[in-house]
């Protein structure tokens, strides 16, 4: 939503700036007829983004009495508050679209016969069962994992990496935490995280949507000594920094 209301600002400081010399120019230039597109694109998918429909007529009547200098139907304050209304009606409307394709997708999942479902909700299935120990929440355990969306977007892998990740559970996303916890060393299992286990109604940017089932597929290979682990995180600190998403509000 602020990244809108910023979205909205930049449109009309941009319209601003450009609205004398559209007046002045019978002939937009190139350079003015692409910058006026592209203000177009973005504005529309942002538009689009939180599914808002609008009717083009008056969107353009509204927009052509600013740009010529034409008295408004519309104070400006009206105007803003009108368009905020309609602004959280849309995100509400396509909150709870999200919400309902989430329900969906974790009830057609929980039914098929492979998977189990714990009492928080998490969802999984075990690919290979092994025969070490099972970490707990202060552990330190090295895996290799891919995480993707439900739509098959992968959004991180160790396997794309070519090298393992050794992750504190304490500081992951709560249905990671509890997966992994599940399993033996050994084991390879996938897991279907639900949103409240993962990143919620927030989402992060434009790589997880809000009310994101994520499925992660996770290769518990040892739980590391806490001694070990120092040593090895301080002699790889210049190493690439791995992609794996944190538990919100961590400072990992």
């Amino acid at each position: 939503m602020k990244r809108l209301f910023f979205t909205i600002c930049f449109f009309l400081m941009v319209i601003s700036l450009y609205a004398r010399g559209i007046r002045e120019e019978a002939d937009l230039s190139e350079e003015i007829a692409m910058a006026s597109y592209s203000i177009g694109m973005v504005f529309g998918m942002e538009i689009s983004q939180i599914g808002m429909e609008l009717d083009y007529e008056a969107f353009k009547k509204g927009f052509v009495d600013i740009l010529e200098g034409h008295e408004p139907q519309l104070s400006i304050e009206e105007a803003n508050e009108i368009v905020q209304i309609a602004f959280e009606k849309a995100f509400e409307q396509q909150t709870k679209k999200l919400q309902l394709a989430e329900e969906e997708f974790l009830a057609a999942n929980g039914a098929r016969p492979e998977i189990q479902t714990t009492e928080s909700g998490l969802q999984y299935t075990v690919l290979e069962e092994g025969s070490g120990p099972k970490p707990t929440i202060e552990d330190i355990v090295r895996v290799n994992y891919e995480g993707a969306t439900i739509a098959g977007a992968v959004f991180d892998s160790t396997y794309e990496r070519g090298e393992p990740e050794e992750i504190s559970l304490d500081t992951v996303i709560p249905g990671w935490a509890e997966g992994v916890m599940l399993m033996n060393v050994g084991s390879k299992y996938r897991f279907y995280l639900p949103s409240y286990l993962a990143y919620g109604e927030r989402g992060v940017g434009q790589i997880i949507p809000p009310y994101s089932t994520l499925v992660f597929t996770i290769d518990l290979m040892e739980i590391i000594e806490e001694e070990e682990y120092d040593l090895e995180e301080e002699a790889e600190e210049e190493a690439t920094e791995s992609l794996f998403l944190p538990r919100p509000g961590s400072t990992q």
